[in-house]
């Protein structure tokens, strides 16, 4: 029963149909509320489960993205792949879980782009990316952590501004665009693989002076 729901399982239930009003009512209590009456649950409660307003609406809508990425692309299926394509994979099963709701998407990053509220859309983004590459099986804990993120965060950024004025069937544009970027990427980390290693074990003069400064007992 709706009456026995917590906020957070308020704001899953209410997330998709909320991101299906905002197409025409915008991100904001029209939507939610309708979306509420929908569901049977008291508006005054759901706008509880949404204190920030449109970007926690947005920020809910976007988890149930995720929620949908994972389901298209469970972790046997994705074993299957390789990384390059899982990485593709998966952006294009998001970008498939959004098609639908283009205009809401346009509004949501519209929302997110404003000032107060870019730090909260740059935490969404890199959401994102990260869950995108750990279930691509990454495990870098250094500063390769970051950079595949950060990387990955201006390209998925791209995409989606590409994803939103596509008009070809199926948004066959958008996913070329993908392709050849995460192309990049993959070029990129093999290239930066392969300098690391060709340098790991020549001297290093840091090395060298902790050495002098600090010797071994």
């Amino acid at each position: 029963m709706t009456e026995d729901l917590t906020l957070d399982e308020i704001r899953v239930r209410l997330a998709a149909d909320i991101a299906a009003n905002a197409a025409f009512d915008g991100w904001g209590d029209a939507a939610r509320d309708l979306a509420a009456e929908m569901a049977g649950i008291d508006r005054d409660i759901a706008a509880l489960a949404f204190p920030g307003g449109a970007v926690d609406m947005i920020d809910a809508w976007f988890a149930a993205i995720d929620a949908a990425m994972i389901e298209v692309l469970p972790a046997d299926r994705l074993a299957t792949m390789k990384i390059r394509e899982r990485i593709g994979a998966m952006v294009e099963a998001r970008l498939d879980a959004a098609a639908p709701l283009r205009e809401s998407l346009r509004r949501a990053v519209s929302i997110l782009a404003m000032p107060q509220n870019a730090r909260r859309g740059a935490a969404l983004g890199w959401r994102t990316v990260d869950l995108i590459w750990a279930r691509a099986g990454d495990t870098a804990t250094d500063y390769n952590h970051y950079t595949k993120r950060g990387i990955l965060f201006a390209v998925y950024a791209a995409t989606i501004t590409v994803f939103l004025d596509d008009d070809s069937e199926g948004h066959a544009d958008t996913s070329a665009f993908r392709a050849r970027r995460i192309d990049g990427i993959m070029r990129f980390e093999k290239a930066k693989g392969g300098f690391i290693k060709r340098f790991e074990h020549r001297p290093s003069l840091s090395r060298f002076i902790g050495r002098l400064r600090y010797p071994a007992i």
